[in-house]
């Protein structure tokens, strides 16, 4: 079967067409022409049962038998570099109430969770409810814990029973368009069919927006369908900047129609900043003297005057870490004992100028 069939196969399946579906879900379970995906192609054979196809019903009671049984934990398959699958967050209001800053989210956040609650209690009483939209635009610039809250949304999802999985897929738009004609919507459909259940997190989801050749404007078509097709099982929070993915989602009366619910991640403060590095020491085993501690907050508060909207925030705090410790293991190689303060503590020697 050559590529091109492969793709018009499972478009077809997309579609709707009940044969196909039960195709797509034999080719991933068997791992032939594509990639193997038992998850997948066990999803693809539930719709085409649900359709009365016989087949369909066959070959999932062969997957449940374990005729298709999972490759083993350490092969290795080809993953694209623009998706990440995230575990499913535990206990959610815990790792919440642990996020350092982030004041207005978590306000936000609980004010979702409380509105979710309560019309899942009156729909379960027979009272009227509102409609309640899930997707989420996430505002803000870098590092500030978009994708952090994300797993924990998707997790608070699962726990009011409105998500089975409550995992997290995060991609962007290398993860969704493909390069050639008639692949973006393959590779768009692929991606949301490892979200369902779930939530599929967009970042800097703006970048879709293309020139008039451009396929983004697939994907988007692609997602606002998929996003109709599979309301009950999907839900989905693009991230980016501001003002770009304000301007992105007015662009489009789909995604006006399905996104309306912004929160604002605030670039952290100068304190936020250092007690997520005093996190980062307690979880690596360093101490700081006070002294050190002081260097670091004011080079922090110095990098906090000349920042622009590019500023890494916790991801700044990452990479000031690594260089601190680096700083630390180049002191301490000149000297002839090393014992164990030694390796632990952070001195003010350490601190970048």
């Amino acid at each position: 079967m050559t590529q091109e069939a492969v793709n018009q196969l499972f478009e077809l399946a997309h579609r709707g067409d009940v044969f196909a579906m039960a195709m797509a879900g034999q080719l991933l379970c068997e791992g032939k022409f594509v990639s193997r995906n038992l998850n997948n192609g066990f999803a693809w054979l539930q719709r085409a049962a649900q359709c009365n196809c016989l087949a369909a019903r066959d070959l999932m009671t062969d997957v449940q038998n374990g005729c298709y049984s999972q490759p083993a934990a350490n092969t290795k398959q080809e993953e694209s570099n623009h998706v990440s699958r995230h575990t499913v967050v535990k206990d959610p209001q815990e790792e919440l109430a642990k996020l350092i800053g982030l004041g207005t989210v978590k306000s936000e956040i609980d004010s979702l969770r409380n509105f979710v609650r309560i019309q899942a209690l009156r729909h379960k009483q027979g009272m009227t409810t509102t409609p309640v939209s899930l997707h989420c635009v996430f505002t803000g610039n870098p590092g500030t814990g978009k994708t952090t809250v994300a797993r924990i949304v998707a997790a608070i999802y699962k726990e009011l029973g409105v998500l089975k999985s409550g995992h997290l897929v995060e991609t962007d738009r290398a993860g969704l368009v493909a390069e050639y004609v008639g692949q973006t919507a393959v590779k768009t459909n692929k991606i949301i069919d490892e979200a369902l259940d779930g939530v599929l997190f967009i970042d800097e989801a703006y970048s879709l927006l293309g020139g008039e050749n451009d396929f983004g404007a697939e994907a988007i078509a692609t997602l606002l369908k998929r996003m109709e097709d599979d309301r009950d099982r999907l839900v989905v929070i693009l991230a980016g900047y501001t003002n770009e993915i304000k301007d992105f989602i007015e662009s489009n009366p789909g995604l006006q129609s399905r996104f309306n619910r912004y929160i604002q991640f605030d670039d952290y403060t100068g304190n936020d900043l250092v007690e997520i590095f005093k996190l980062s020491l307690r979880k690596s085993q360093y101490k700081i003297k006070r002294d050190a501690l002081n260097a670091l907050q004011s080079y922090i508060d110095g990098k906090l005057l000349v920042k622009d909207r590019h500023f890494g925030n916790g991801r700044f705090v990452r990479n000031l870490f690594e260089k601190v410790i680096q700083n630390q293991a180049n002191r301490l190689a000149v000297k002839e004992s090393i014992n164990n303060d030694d390796l632990s503590i952070l001195t003010v020697e350490d601190i970048p100028t």
